[in-house]
């Protein structure tokens, strides 16, 4: 298996050039453990591990999206310029746009965002029909933002991978049940992996449109600032309110401040994109109308670093538990130490763990560096955060066998059985 070779604090600070450039948790501890290793500013090569995590978490958004109806779509990443200069987004994206031309002198950009692209396709279908409506049209890709300051890792870089969502509904009406729908799959999405989100009203910004909403984890190195109010639950970025205002607009109760970083963005467009592009389909009436549209963003690599800025200590990563990129790390013990013959039951154990639990398959590991003592592989273990982590030591060799179980996500340490750990795995779940 691919990790860094003796990747030590002092090595870490200096591929990112000043120590002060490692300002959160989880940049520090993605590179301290090999999960990334910079390439240029803003851009990180996703080591294996990583890729692993962000498989999973890819197949839970499919899932969720899905669920609702969503049919996933792959659209290039060069964006010809006249589609972003039709909706005059090609000026007003300003230096944060990276364009480039082709050798004949075409302009492009490396999309950030994906709105007039997705119109243009469906206004291509001339004969779509209101008995086809709605439409959840969504693709997992790379996007390009020209940032003036990446930093804080993968929560803010220059390319990134994002879960981006496009609807086409045949009223007002429809596209608000749409704009729920989504809503709620973004919101199921989070307890499902047992992250704490908080959606609350935000600006449109530059996608524009009539209404927005952030999904936002709280966490102090947000750069969000968000108000809360605990009486009546109204929630909203600082740049939505009146700077003056210290009291909800719901309910004049006191409200409270605390900072965000932003996983999720939900936007009601209207016919703001439709319109330009003359996207239609025809009605209930044998009439082209122009479809009501709604976009919804998801940061997949910036959900990977947030959750473990949240939920990692200082010196080891807690992943959620459904992306953990494998479940089970099991130690067998140093050669030529007493506990030698408890290599032999560590290696029977692997084959039944992926025998008795056939969701295990691929998710575990057997650590044979051998040649390194088991608290070496142990504290190694911990860094990379395996929810479970199984030790073949001295009581493996009593009868019957017992195995240390290392519970990392709940701090709990059991020794168990064969069957003990058999019954323990079989309720992990995966996807």
């Amino acid at each position: 298996m691919f990790q860094p070779q003796k990747l030590r604090e002092d090595q870490v600070l200096s591929l990112e050039g000043r120590s002060g450039d490692l300002t959160c948790k989880s940049q520090r501890l993605m590179l301290q453990v090999g999960l990334i290793h910079p390439a240029s500013p803003g851009c990180y090569h996703l080591l294996p591990y990583t890729v692993r995590a962000m498989e999973k978490l890819v197949r839970v958004i499919d899932q969720e999206m899905q669920t609702i109806g969503g049919q996933k779509v792959n659209m290039p990443s060069l964006s010809p310029a006249e589609l972003w200069r039709a909706t005059n987004r090609w000026d007003s994206m300003g230096r944060e746009l990276l364009r480039l031309r082709d050798r004949h002198g075409k302009e492009y950009c490396l999309g950030p965002t994906h709105e007039e692209a997705i119109t243009a396709l469906i206004a291509s279908q001339k004969t779509l029909s209101y008995k086809q409506l709605p439409l959840l049209l969504y693709q997992v890709t790379r996007k390009f933002r020209d940032e003036p300051r990446p930093r804080f890792g993968l929560l803010r870089g220059r390319e990134f991978y994002m879960k981006d969502m496009y609807t086409f509904d045949s009223s007002p009406e429809a596209a608000q049940l749409t704009y729920s729908l989504v809503c709620d799959a973004y919101s199921s999405l989070f307890n499902r992996l047992g992250l704490r989100c908080v959606k609350v009203q935000a600006d449109v910004g530059s996608i524009g449109g009539t209404m927005s909403h952030e999904f936002q984890l709280p966490v102090d190195i947000g750069e969000d600032r968000l108000v809360l109010c605990p009486s009546c639950h109204f929630s909203a970025n600082v740049e939505t309110l009146d700077s003056s205002r210290t009291n909800c607009p719901a309910c004049q109760g006191p409200l409270t401040e605390t900072k965000g970083i932003e996983v999720g963005h939900t936007f009601y467009l209207g016919t703001k994109y439709s319109s330009i592009f003359n996207a239609q389909f025809i009605n209930v009436h044998g009439k082209p109308s122009l479809a009501e549209m709604g976009c919804y963003g998801l940061g997949v690599t910036r959900i990977l670093a947030a959750a473990i800025e949240v939920l990692s200590t200082e010196d080891c990563i807690r992943w959620p538990s459904l992306l953990a990129p494998y479940q089970v790390c099991l130690i067998p013990p140093k050669k030529g130490s007493k506990e030698e013959a408890a290599a032999e039951l560590a290696g029977h154990l692997y084959d039944h763990i992926t025998e008795a639990v056939p969701q295990l398959q691929g998710e575990v590991l057997l650590d044979d560096r051998t040649h390194l003592t088991i608290g070496n592989r142990l504290k190694d273990a911990n860094k990379f955060g395996y929810p479970f982590v199984i030790i073949a030591a001295k009581r493996a060799l009593e009868d019957p066998a017992h195995f240390e179980v290392w519970c990392q996500n709940t701090g709990e340490v059991v020794f168990l059985t064969r069957e003990g750990v058999l019954e323990l795995l079989s309720r992990v779940q995966v996807v």
